[in-house]
């Protein structure tokens, strides 16, 4: 998928998109937009602005409640038995919707089969970051003292199968190297814990890690992306740095239930698209290191096919677990 063409067109057709669509067209009470992480982290202040977005569109107010655990599952688990009248959305991100089918052993939804897609929202690489006492400047040297001290450095995650594990995960298989992982139930649990040095490294969204990297509480060696981050340019790319192959975005994307009439899902759809062209919200991204990513459903379901076919070879060629 072209992300470039398909925001340049959706773009075009902002003009047409911000005829806000009453809410009061659609039945049942307040609609809630679930998160499957605490507050702080970037799935939170994500939701956070999609639900402003959509509320100013429909003047009527979109409740984000936090549901963390497992890995997303129990949030996930929860929107797949809600009633598919519009009311309840969620927020999918790799974990729930692309990876936690191959690394858990059990759900207790279909990530498939129990949702309708909405629209991808943005995508966003991640920073390398490390506590200061780690004696590493680049990447070669955290890779070089990570073999000569195998399992001597501990890295955190917002939690199993999120994006900052996955990243670890890709640094330790190419790079040959033996790091603990330490999931939290969020990103800021475990940044509080990187800063404090608890924890010595993470592999960190650039919408909270580069308050701490411009704080000077961590030391920042390289970006996941295929490019650097406009946000960040004196850092390299991993690839950059020495790590071919070593390239990671993640991404978050909206849902409903399965059973979503196409008339509800369409205008959803061109709601959350017309949030996502607007000026503030594209400010507000490029200023978090995030980049806007609206599709259609039906491009969001091959998406999330691709990501999920993508993870499911690394599981098993990483023998990757949780349990």
């Amino acid at each position: 998928m072209n992300r470039r063409t398909l925001l340049g067109a959706t773009f075009a057709a902002a003009p047409l998109l911000r005829a806000a669509s009453a809410w009061a067209e659609f039945p049942g009470r307040a609609p809630r937009l679930i998160v499957p992480y605490p507050p702080g982290g970037i799935t939170d202040l994500v939701a956070r602005k999609i639900a402003d977005g959509l509320g100013a569109l429909w003047e009527r107010g979109v409740v984000v409640d936090n549901r963390p655990g497992a890995g997303g599952n129990m949030a996930a688990a929860m929107v797949a038995r809600a009633a598919p009248d519009g009311n309840t959305l969620y927020i999918g991100f790799a974990g729930t919707h692309a990876m936690n089918v191959s690394l858990y052993r059990k759900l207790d939804y279909d990530p498939v089969a129990d949702f309708a897609p909405i629209s991808l929202l943005i995508e966003s690489p991640l920073a390398l970051t490390l506590h200061p006492s780690v004696p590493a400047t680049n990447l070669a040297e955290l890779t070089a003292y990570a073999r000569a001290n195998p399992g001597k450095l501990a890295f955190g995650s917002s939690g199993n199968g999120g994006a900052s594990h996955r990243a670890l995960e890709i640094y330790k298989s190419l790079a040959g190297v033996d790091i603990l992982h330490v999931p939290y139930r969020g990103a800021a649990q475990s940044n509080t814990d990187l800063l404090g040095g608890k924890i010595q490294g993470m592999f960190d969204t650039l919408i909270t890690a580069t308050p701490n990297i411009r704080a000077g509480g961590v030391r920042a060696l390289a970006v996941t992306g295929r490019n650097r981050a406009a946000l960040l340019p004196e850092l390299p790319t991993m690839e950059e740095a020495g790590l071919p192959g070593c390239v990671f975005l993640t991404w978050l994307g909206l849902l409903s239930p399965a059973g979503l009439t196409p008339d509800l899902r369409n205008r959803l759809n061109r709601d959350t698209r017309a949030v996502l062209a607007g000026e503030g919200m594209r400010r507000w991204c490029a200023e978090n290191g995030l980049e806007p990513a609206p599709s259609s459903p039906e491009e969001f379901a091959v998406y999330m096919a691709e990501e999920t076919r993508r993870f499911a070879a690394f599981v098993r060629e990483t023998g990757m677990s949780v349990e």
